[in-house]
């Protein structure tokens, strides 16, 4: 199996790594209680999920 024969400069490894940052989750609005929730899940504050109650949650 070939071996590379130079190693590679600090500018083409940052280069290639340049897109593996990491970008914030997308959030949603409830539409029950208007609190930030991830898409497509239960609302951690109300537990509604397309307008029916799923969950019981406790008052805090």
């Amino acid at each position: 199996m070939p071996n590379p024969k130079r190693r590679h400069s600090h500018q083409r490894k940052n280069t290639r790594r340049a897109h593996d940052a990491l970008r914030p989750g997308s959030l949603s609005e409830c539409p029950n209680c208007h609190e930030h929730k991830l898409p497509h899940r239960v609302c951690p504050h109300c537990g509604y999920y397309r307008e029916r109650e799923v969950i019981d949650v406790p008052q805090r």
